[in-house]
């Protein structure tokens, strides 16, 4: 996975700086009589080669990541892996979508970030996974407020519980959010996964569960 960055020429650029005033994101500055890019904070919107009157910008190539596949089954996983030290996995993450299938899960990281956004603009559901903890209901907290920002369906689904959380529980009656499933907290099933192995093979009851989880899905989209 690649992106463009500026490149300027010197021989060219008269220091007019209407690309540092066109960037919103404050990539871009001019310091000692030539233009500077911070490579961790620029969109590549290319904006800066549109905007520059000389003609003096290019854009050049970088590396960000890579996309990994494997499969199991009928089932095909594809992985975004963004390089250390990089800022933003935008752009891994549009790599990653692209792959996607009829029936796609797109597994998010926890909270609310631009990842996440990126992540779920263009889902039909989301499923929200909440653990009944303090700090995991105020994650989900801030994540419902980003569904509902982009006016998705969701359902919840409330993982690793030994005891109901109250707090969490009204919130998703007073929000008329419906909780799919209750999922107990497992040592057993901790260690299956620990192991890499997949749960709903060797487990039916939680073979059962993920089904029904789906089978809900598929009735709020449809």
């Amino acid at each position: 996975v690649t992106t463009l960055l500026p490149q300027f020429d010197a021989q060219k650029c008269t220091g007019c700086r209407e690309c540092v005033k066109f960037c919103h994101f404050n990539a871009l500055i001019y310091i000692k009589e030539k233009p500077m890019v911070f490579t961790e904070v620029c969109h590549s919107c290319g904006g800066c080669v549109l905007t520059c009157p000389e003609k003096a910008i290019t854009e050049t190539s970088r590396d960000v990541g890579h996309i990994e596949y494997g499969k199991h089954g009928d089932i095909r996983v594809v992985t975004g892996v963004l390089n250390p030290g990089e800022a933003s996995g935008i752009p891994v993450i549009r790599s990653a979508l692209k792959q996607s299938d009829p029936l796609t899960i797109v597994d998010c990281p926890p909270g609310s970030a631009c990842s996440v956004m990126e992540s779920v603009m263009d889902a039909d559901f989301c499923l929200l996974v909440a653990e009944p903890t303090a700090f995991g209901f105020h994650n989900f907290q801030m994540v419902y407020e980003l569904a509902q920002l982009l006016g998705k369906k969701c359902g919840v689904v409330i993982n690793k519980m030994d005891a109901a959380y109250a707090p969490l529980e009204t919130f998703c009656k007073e929000n008329h959010l419906p909780i799919l499933a209750r999922i107990p907290y497992s040592a057993q099933t901790a260690m299956q996964v620990s192991r890499g192995e997949i749960v709903s093979e060797s487990d039916p009851v939680l073979a059962d569960l993920f089904r029904d989880i789906l089978s809900q899905i598929r009735g709020a989209v449809q």
